[in-house]
């Protein structure tokens, strides 16, 4: 008896440590999860909401932004290791892309511009998962043309925008829509406006000054937007998100460095081989993504 009694000790035991394991394991990988999720809110061409929907977080996390008192009591174990995950490589790629754009501007530059190329055929998916419309293409023309034309008439007239504090809001509103809306990557349009490489600098530094700004437009934005933003994706969902996608096209053409290829050889070659790497890493997680079965 005592022998069976030690076993069923033995057993209990081991199996109460095999579920600690695994609860560390779960919180380890939903902490990977968060740093991915954290990364792609921030890099132009990737969108933090659709890694989000990927790793099976979106519902929660609107859920934490809708209500977050009543979503961490019913998905802390959850949320907790997503949310400091999400911290952690909003913070960690904000340094690394401060020093690149910085160090290489026309090659990272060249690098987003794939990433986003590369993008584009899976949000053209997206956008037509409930049904294209002759609205959904005159959204997406209109879109286009707009922006198009407004970033090239700023490029015209030689205007520079000073970030500021109110410019910041901006970039904090543009940085969570990237979230909210599964398939948005609103940082795609801060770099031809001149505010993307301040953002990510003053992030990655550490820059009150920038992080108060941008976190109040984040915060408003959630607030004031979130459950207005997954309605209007509920009810229009194909006219918004291909007028997104006129949006992204028209950002990507105005921040392609035309002229550093002409510079020679060297120059020309380098930009080619970041683009090219930049819609091969766009491809290969996009094929992971459609890989991976999303739980509801």
């Amino acid at each position: 008896m005592n022998d069976n009694g030690n076993q069923i000790e033995n057993f209990n035991d081991n199996s109460q440590n095999s579920k600690k394991k695994t609860k560390w394991g779960d919180s380890f990988m939903r902490l990977i999860h968060g740093a991915l999720i954290g990364l792609g809110a921030v890099l132009p061409g990737i969108s933090g909401g659709v890694l989000c929907v990927v790793f099976g977080v979106y519902m929660p996390i609107m859920e934490l932004l809708s209500h977050p008192f009543k979503a961490i009591k019913k998905h802390a174990r959850l949320l907790i290791p997503v949310v400091i995950g999400i911290g952690v490589g909003f913070l960690a790629i904000s340094k690394l892309l401060g020093f690149l754009l910085n160090k290489y501007p026309d090659p990272s530059v060249c690098a987003f511009v794939g990433l986003i190329a590369g993008m584009l055929p899976s949000l053209f998916r997206e956008a037509g998962e409930k049904g294209r419309s002759k609205g959904s293409f005159i959204s997406l023309a209109v879109c286009f043309a707009v922006v198009l034309a407004i970033l090239l008439g700023l490029n015209a007239i030689n205007i520079t925008i000073e970030p500021n504090f109110g410019w910041y809001i901006f970039c904090g509103f543009c940085i969570a829509l990237s979230v909210i809306a599964p398939g948005m990557s609103f940082s795609t349009l801060l770099m031809p406006l001149g505010l993307y490489t301040p953002l990510v600098e003053g992030i990655g530094n550490l820059d009150f000054k920038v992080i108060i700004p941008a976190g109040i437009g984040a915060l408003l934005t959630v607030i004031l937007l979130a459950k207005a933003v997954t309605t209007l994706m509920d009810r229009h969902y194909s006219v918004v998100f291909h007028g997104i996608i006129g949006i992204v096209i028209a950002a990507t053409i105005v921040i392609i460095p035309f002229k550093s290829f002409t510079l020679g050889v060297k120059e020309a070659v380098i930009n080619i081989v970041c683009l090219v790497g930049g819609i091969i890493v766009a491809l290969v997680l996009d094929k992971f993504n459609s890989n991976v079965d999303v739980p509801d």
